[in-house]
């Protein structure tokens, strides 16, 4: 008796994502830490020498992480309102922050004691920055103005006032201690010179409300995002513009460089953070957050990546030390180990259970080893049977005819080949039936599966044409149809484009053969519909629903 052949089921290949060297490095990250706050993070800074601790502000405080330990190293309260924007100088000695006041804030990171107050805007201060010279102050704040400041005399030096809105962008130059940028909600960035008083020497339109800039260590490109559009400039060409990416589906509120200057990352309120090559700006990696992503922070040696969420979450992500992959590694390999290792038993072999003779254990006891297994699924079991109705409920799981629909439709093409398939759709109550047409609706537009579910769909017309439907399963009809319906019109658009294409290489290849006989001949182009035909035989659906 030859052995049952189990059902073949179709596979096929998954599109994956391409592993790339920059998927490798930044798919080292751990598992996020995650702080909560009470408010949302407004902007997060890191300080550029270590040990590397981060200035989050949110709410009416600034903290100051430790990003081995995760714990606040200082915080800062002496704010009245919400505190915006603190800064790191560059040696780790002070921080700077903004308040709802109008207020610039100086604190010594070391004794926490509050050291200047910068008075004199009008509206909340967003952003500040020290320069490079760690001596003077940018802010910029919501009464459209920039001013910068002298920090030992407590003293405004000059204030730019061309914005004709809320400025809540703001970066300095690592070069030069007199440039500083800014950006608006009037949708302008400009560049500004401390030693050209008369105003800004660049003015751009980004072309929505501007979220965030940043300038370019070399100080020859400028970024600023804003929408869902980051755009790089040239700076040393007046401003013009070089890219214009649109990767975000939602506002992008923040911008980040990376890899020693190598990429540049974006956050948005989709959720995503974006790392670009800031060779080609094409998207290299992306990170997925919680939550909105309002701020983000990366380490020089780009250890460690912080995000600030619109729900108050800090998440924290250190990268993979050697050591700890090798630990990864082994304990892995230790767990496929563990698994391959079978549970071995025991059984009489075939010749002495053919022989009556006595009993010798060391001749007569085999080994069963896990391949002599031979599992044989549900469905397969039931089709072994001919119980062909069982066979499809098995497969019409919400599981599997969710996750796995390469099975569902695997057995039906099997019961097409028996002849099996009006036995094992007829005679079924509106639960099992309604199962069968949501799974129908669900996968008809599938080029992959179309043929097979076309069948299955007309079969089943057929066998409950003359039955008496109730009004759940007259309305997942309906349904059906109205896929089918969605599906050869769609049909119906691609063959009119792919005759206009048909006319227009036509046309093309008319004309190159009448210029010159050198060039070389058209390949027409094939067929754009595989599976036009299993579309159009869809119509029978419409026709009979």
């Amino acid at each position: 008796m030859a052995s049952f052949k189990k059902t073949q089921i179709r596979s096929l290949p998954k599109i994956g994502q391409k592993v790339t060297a920059d998927t490798l490095y930044w798919r080292k990250l751990n598992f996020p830490v995650t702080v909560k706050e009470f408010g949302p993070i407004d902007y997060i800074d890191v300080m550029p020498i270590e040990p590397y601790f981060i200035a989050v502000s949110s709410a009416a405080k600034v903290q100051i992480y430790n990003p081995i330990t995760h714990q606040v190293h200082r915080h800062f309260t002496r704010f009245k309102e919400a505190a915006y924007g603190a800064s790191i100088r560059s040696d780790g000695k002070l921080v700077i922050a903004g308040c709802d006041e109008g207020h610039v804030k100086l604190f010594d990171i070391g004794s926490k004691s509050l050291l200047r107050i910068f008075k004199g805007h009008k509206g909340p201060v967003h952003r500040c920055k020290f320069t490079t010279d760690n001596v003077h102050i940018v802010s910029f704040s919501d009464d459209k103005s920039v001013a910068l400041w002298d920090l030992p005399s407590e003293t405004e030096i000059i204030k730019f006032s061309e914005h004709s809105d809320y400025v809540r962008a703001g970066c300095v130059s690592s070069i030069s201690s007199d440039l500083f940028l800014s950006g608006s909600f009037d949708h302008t960035v400009k560049l500004y010179d401390a030693r050209s008083p008369t105003g800004s020497t660049i003015s751009v339109d980004h072309g929505s409300p501007v979220e965030s800039v940043l300038m370019y260590p070399s100080n020859s490109i400028f970024v600023s995002v804003g929408g869902t559009e980051l755009r790089v400039w040239d700076m040393l060409a007046g401003g013009r513009l070089l890219a214009r990416v649109s990767q975000h589906h939602k506002t992008i509120t923040c911008v980040h460089l990376a890899s020693d200057g190598k990429r540049l990352v974006t956050g948005g309120l989709d959720r995503h953070a974006k790392i670009y090559d800031v060779q080609s700006y094409q998207v290299v990696h992306t990170l997925d957050f919680p939550s909105p992503v309002l701020s983000l922070g990366i380490t020089p040696d780009d250890f460690t990546v912080v995000a600030g969420m619109a729900n108050g979450l800090i998440s924290m992500q250190h990268r993979q030390t050697q050591a700890e992959a090798r630990a990864l590694n082994s304990k892995e390999s230790f767990k496929v180990q563990k698994k391959s290792q079978t549970a071995y038993r025991f059984r009489l072999n075939a010749d002495f259970r053919s022989v009556n003779r006595t009993f010798n254990p060391a001749t007569d006891i085999e080994v069963a080893t896990k391949t002599d297994t031979n599992f044989v699924s549900r469905y397969d079991m039931f089709l072994r049977k001919f119980q062909y109705s069982k066979a499809l409920d098995t497969v019409l799981t919400p599981y599997i005819r969710k996750k796995k629909p390469a099975i569902t439709v695997g057995v039906m093409h099997e019961l097409i080949r028996r002849n099996g398939l009006k036995t094992a759709l007829a005679g079924r109550d509106d639960s099992s039936l309604s199962s069968i047409l949501t799974f129908l609706a669900r996968n008809i537009n599938d080029p992959s599966h179309a043929s097979i579910i076309i069948q299955v769909a007309n079969t089943l017309l057929e066998v409950y044409e003359s039955s008496c439907l109730t009004p759940q399963s007259e309305k997942l009809f309906l349904q059906l149809r109205e896929h089918v319906n969605r599906e050869v019109e769609y049909v119906k658009h691609l063959m009119e484009i792919e005759g206009m294409l048909h006319i227009l290489l036509a046309s093309t290849t008319t004309q190159a053969k009448r210029g010159s006989t050198n060039i070389g001949q058209v390949t027409p182009v094939k067929s754009m519909l595989p599976s036009a035909a299993a579309a159009a035989n869809a119509t029978m659906i419409y026709n009979v629903g």
